[in-house]
């Protein structure tokens, strides 16, 4: 789980725990106080610079952009400097600086600043751990549409944390992720169809969650197709077929590299 400026796409998602993946642009609700003083097009010009030095991995440049901006109350930069601080990218890692980034940030409307205040409770950096702090917040997002956010009350009530678990509830939480473009939800609820959580067992349901993130690139999802191949669940048991599923995983996955390897194939 990492802190994000905006919602990942699902090229960084992962299918179990909760992360927060990185994209270029922040989201920025409707109901954002504006720029005072009329700035707006100059701090728009300044979240540009701000954006490709950190793109770039000019992080001096883009440190200083983004507090310039945030003095003139752009939340977008608020997230971004959170995140630099949260994860020590171009200063050092002070996560009571991450969290007061990512409290304005959420306070001026953003909810992957909301997202990003409940990693923090679930994680314990910068606070203590607190589980139904951290759901307070990933509601709260949720609320707001941050799909992030339903994927991560998803888990929380799948795994019974700060509250018992609830696997309807979950996979409620899931769906509702995954008609937003959650990819990592996708897979979640494969998981929940291969395993029998609060579903049936049906293999064919799981494959077909599994493909559908897979299709977007999550490399935990091709894992599990390849799993599914191995043993034979729901489909002919096909060795060659795992492997090609394995080795598709491998780059980001590292239960593919292991499976491939105890299969003697290399990656």
């Amino acid at each position: 789980m990492v802190f994000a400026v905006a919602r990942r796409s699902g090229l960084w998602a992962v299918a179990i725990g909760l992360l927060c993946g990185l994209s270029a642009a922040a989201q920025q609700p409707n109901g954002v106080p504006p720029v005072p003083n009329g700035n707006d097009q100059d701090t728009k010009a300044l979240m540009a610079r701000g954006v490709e030095a950190y793109n770039t991995g000019n992080n001096p440049v883009a440190l200083g952009v983004f507090r310039e901006a945030a003095a003139l109350h752009n939340v977008e930069a608020m997230m971004y400097l959170g995140v630099m601080y949260g994860t020590g990218r171009g200063v050092g890692r002070d996560y009571s600086a991450a969290l007061k980034w990512f409290l304005q940030a959420a306070e001026g409307g953003n909810n992957q600043g909301m997202c990003n205040v409940g990693i923090m409770y679930y994680q314990g950096v910068g606070l203590p751990k607190n589980y139904s702090e951290a759901m307070r917040w990933f509601l709260k997002s949720a609320s707001a549409g941050n799909t992030e956010a339903m994927f991560n009350v998803g888990t929380l009530l799948r795994d019974g944390l700060g509250l018992p678990a609830n696997y309807p509830e979950a996979m409620r939480w899931f769906r509702r992720a995954a008609d937003g473009g959650d990819v990592a939800a996708a897979d979640a609820i494969g998981v929940m169809y291969q395993q029998g959580l609060g579903v049936p067992i049906d293999y064919a349901q799981a494959m077909t969650w599994y493909r559908n993130a897979a299709d977007a690139g999550n490399a935990t999802a091709m894992y599990n197709i390849g799993v599914l191949f191995e043993d034979g669940l729901g489909v002919e048991r096909d060795r060659d077929q795992a492997i090609v599923w394995y080795r598709k995983a491998a780059a980001g996955n590292e239960n593919a590299r292991a499976a491939l390897k105890s299969l003697g194939v290399k990656d």
